[in-house]
C-alpha cells in the first residue's frame, strides 16, 4: 500500500507552509497530509488590530483562541490524524522545528501508528527539555532578542505568545531574515511572514515529553540536518542525533543533510521532496 507522509508544522506556522512541498511530493508520486495543530490554520486568531492600520496597544490585549492549548492537545490531534492515515497504509511522520515536540510525544504514546519518523531541523529532545537546551553552549549563537523584537504582548498576561509578523520595522525584519531565511530573498521573506499566524501556545514540554527508549526508540528514524539553520543551529541538531543514538544504539538515526536555512527548504522544496521520497524504499517489506 502507498505510504502517507504526515507533515507537522513549527511555531506560528500552519499546514499552508507545506503546500509547495506537497506539490513536489505529489509530482514524485507520493501521498501527503499536512496537519494543522490546535489553534492553527483556519482555527487561528487574527485580531482586527493585526490588520492595517495596526493598533499595537489593542493587539497586545485581544484574546487568542490558542490560549490554554497544550502539547498534550497537539499530540492528541496528531494521533487522531495518524490513526486515520494508518488505515490506508504505512505512515511516515515528518516534523519541522517546534513540531518535533508534538511528533515526539505522539511517538511516545503510539509508536504502532508510525512506520518512520523524520525530523527536519526539528526538536527531538532526549537528554534535556527543549527549554533547557536553550541554556546550552550549542544554542549560544541564537539571537533571541532579534527574534523577539516583534513580540507585542506579555505572554504571562495574555496566556500565549504573540508576534507581529506584519511589522515594517527594519530591525525586526532583519532579525527574522537572519533567523529564518538568510539564504533567501527579501521578497521570499515577506511571502513567508504572510503565511505565519501571530499566536503560538506557551507549552514547551516537560521532562516527561522527551523521547522514550521503549516506545519512540522502536521507530525507524531519520534526521534531516539543515546546515545553514541559525535558529536551530547545526550543533544542536547534531547533539540531539548523538543523544538519541546513545539512547537506542541498535536503532540509530538515518542522517541526511540539506544546504538550507530554517525555512529555505520550504521555499525551494524540490531537494527535500527527493530526500523524503528516498525514505519510502527504507520501509520494511510488507509494512
Amino acid at each position: 500500500m502507498q505510504p502517507t507522509f504526515v507533515l507537522v508544522h513549527g511555531a506560528f506556522s500552519n499546514s499552508f507552509a507545506f503546500a509547495p512541498l506537497q506539490a513536489e511530493l505529489g509530482l514524485l508520486g507520493h501521498r501527503s497530509v499536512a496537519v494543522d495543530l490546535p489553534g492553527h490554520g483556519f482555527a487561528a486568531t487574527y485580531p482586527r488590530a493585526y490588520q492595517a492600520p495596526q493598533d499595537l496597544a489593542a493587539l497586545a490585549t485581544e484574546p487568542g483562541a490558542i490560549k490554554g492549548v497544550t502539547l498534550a492537545d497537539n499530540a492528541a490531534q496528531l494521533i487522531g490524524i495518524l490513526e486515520r492515515a494508518k488505515r490506508n497504509g504505512p505512515v511516515i511522520l515528518v516534523s519541522h522545528s517546534r513540531g518535533g515536540m508534538t511528533a515526539t510525544v505522539a511517538a511516545n504514546q503510539r509508536p504502532d501508528l508510525i512506520d518512520r519518523i523524520v525530523y527536519v531541523s526539528s526538536w527531538a529532545p532526549v537528554d534535556l527539555t527543549v527549554g533547557a537546551y536553550y541554556a546550552e553552549p550549542e544554542m549560544a549563537t541564537v539571537d533571541l532578542a532579534a527574534m523577539g523584537a516583534a513580540m507585542v504582548a506579555n505572554p504571562a498576561e495574555l496566556g500565549l505568545l504573540r508576534s507581529n509578523f506584519r511589522t515594517a520595522d527594519p530591525g525586526a525584519l532583519a532579525g527574522f531574515k537572519a533567523a529564518f531565511l538568510a539564504d533567501g530573498t527579501d521578497d521570499e521573506l515577506m511571502a513567508l511572514l504572510n503565511t505565519f499566524q501571530p499566536d503560538e501556545n506557551l507549552d514547551a514540554g516537560t521532562e516527561d515529553d522527551r523521547a522514550r527508549r521503549d516506545t519512540w526508540g522502536r521507530i525507524p528514524r531519520t534526521y534531516v540536518r539543515l546546515t545553514e539553520d541559525t535558529s536551530l543551529p547545526l550543533a544542536v541538531q547534531d547533539r540531539m542525533i548523538r543523544e538519541a543514538d546513545a539512547l537506542t544504539p541498535d536503532n540509530p538515526y538515518d542522517v541526511r543533510t540539506l544546504t538550507s536555512s530554517h525555512l529555505k527548504w520550504l521555499v525551494d522544496p524540490a531537494p527535500a521532496a527527493r530526500v523524503l521520497g528516498e525514505l519510502v524504499a527504507l520501509l520494511p517489506a510488507g509494512s
